[in-house]
């Protein structure tokens, strides 16, 4: 069966200028991209006014099973995902078990294939049961289907074992996605600054991710290995990946919604949905990011999304776990706080939002090309809409969001041609 979408706003990453084009969809591949396409034998679909991007990867996720079904499960996590615009995501291997070793990442492969939902690409573990010590079989992971490794969760405390999982990471041609918190300088429940001592909450200062931010960096340089920096909270840590890749250091970096959005204000009233790791920041870590984002120094955009019970949220701030769920909500922030205010235009947030996390991640996605697979996004730019954790397709309800009017709402996604 073909398909035939009419009259969208095309916006391709791999294309110079946006502009108002069909694609033509045919056995789950784009078979053309053009203005006035005819398709008799094709389902027609309009899209008048509303954009057309490849379908978004967001490579920062936490699906939770295998082990902990009851925040989430792949099926649940991808619907949340499509709902959310994404067609493809990475998941994290804080499992449990753990995903180090090839087992657990074949299992996430074949209950995402059971799922039929939006693609997923499993994250292997940097180290052993993600414990810093010893490291996990990263040959097997690759082989059995892991698209990078990541301790995420946890850092990789140890300077000469993230120094030897480099190695082999360069190797194996992967990249090492890492957790940067320095453990002995954390141990906080939010931003170390004056809310966190008006509200008697233990701080996590911004020297805790800029310390490790600044040892990765290092260790990228002497390995040659491509690095990732996760969840960029920090000023600092903007200023050296971007005085690193001034040095050609292999390095990229992600950045949360929440942590453009967001800053250590919001933990006034104890939200447990506020508490997430690294910590809201200051205001002026917010501008930081903004900057970071514009210039080009933060690649990406990622989610980190992090469902949670009720039950395991709903009690004291400092007991309550770290994270935020953020498939269903992405879209919205994008638009909301970066879009429409004119941090980015549409066309370098769809970029952050596709096609850098493939390259990144070496997967195939983050293209409209003719002969890509036909994972396709459809934007109503204009669509204003309230969050309702309540409407969620994910498991996890602990947003900082819920009532909050946004502007941007993804439509429809294709997944290999299939509507969702």
């Amino acid at each position: 069966m073909s398909l035939l979408i009419k009259n969208g706003i095309i916006i391709d990453p791999c294309a110079e200028n946006r502009a108002v084009k069909d694609i033509l969809v045919e056995n789950g591949k784009i078979a053309g991209v053009s203005e006035h396409l005819t398709a008799p034998e094709a389902e027609v679909l309009d899209a008048t006014d509303k954009l057309v991007t490849p379908g978004l990867v967001d490579m920062h996720v936490h699906l939770r099973e295998p082990g902990f079904e009851a925040k989430e499960t792949v099926q649940t996590g991808t619907l949340a995902a499509l709902k959310g615009g994404f067609t493809s995501v990475a998941c994290m291997p804080n499992t449990y078990p753990v995903a180090d070793n090839a087992s657990v990442i074949r299992y996430i492969l074949g209950r995402a294939q059971e799922a039929g939902n939006a693609k997923v690409y499993p994250v292997g573990a940097i180290t052993k049961n993600s414990e810093g010590s010893e490291l996990a079989p990263m040959a097997e992971l690759k082989e059995a289907g892991a698209v990078a490794f990541s301790d995420d969760g946890k850092p990789v405390n140890d300077a000469a074992v993230m120094r030897r999982a480099m190695e082999y990471a360069k190797m194996l041609d992967a990249v090492i996605i890492s957790h940067c918190e320095e453990s002995t300088l954390a141990g906080g429940v939010m931003h170390e600054g004056t809310i966190s001592t008006m509200l008697g909450l233990k701080g996590i200062p911004a020297a805790a991710e800029e310390v490790m931010v600044a040892r990765d960096v290092i260790l990228a340089r002497l390995t040659g290995c491509r690095l990732h920096i996760a969840h960029v909270s920090t000023a600092g840590s903007v200023q050296i990946i971007r005085e690193a890749k001034s040095r050609g250091i292999k390095v990229t970096a992600e950045t949360t919604p929440h942590h453009f959005t967001l800053t250590h204000d919001y933990v006034h009233g104890y939200d447990t949905a506020t508490k997430v790791n690294p910590p809201l920041r200051a205001p002026e870590d917010v501008e930081a990011i903004l900057a970071g984002l514009a210039d080009g120094t933060i690649d990406v955009i990622a989610t980190d999304h992090a469902p949670h019970t009720e039950e395991e949220k709903n009690v004291e701030y400092d007991l309550a776990p770290f994270g935020l769920v953020g498939l269903e909500t992405a879209v919205g922030l994008v638009w909301s706080q970066l879009v429409l205010p004119g941090f980015l235009t549409a066309e370098q947030a769809v970029a952050k939002l596709s096609l850098n996390p493939a390259r990144i991640l070496g997967v195939p996605a983050g293209s409209l090309e003719v002969g890509a697979p036909a994972d396709i996004t459809i934007i109503e730019p204009r669509q204003e809409w309230e969050v309702n954790p309540e409407s969620f397709a994910s498991k996890g309800k602990n947003t900082p969001f819920a009532g909050r009017k946004l502007t941007g709402k993804p439509v429809m996604t294709l997944v290999n041609g299939t509507r969702f």
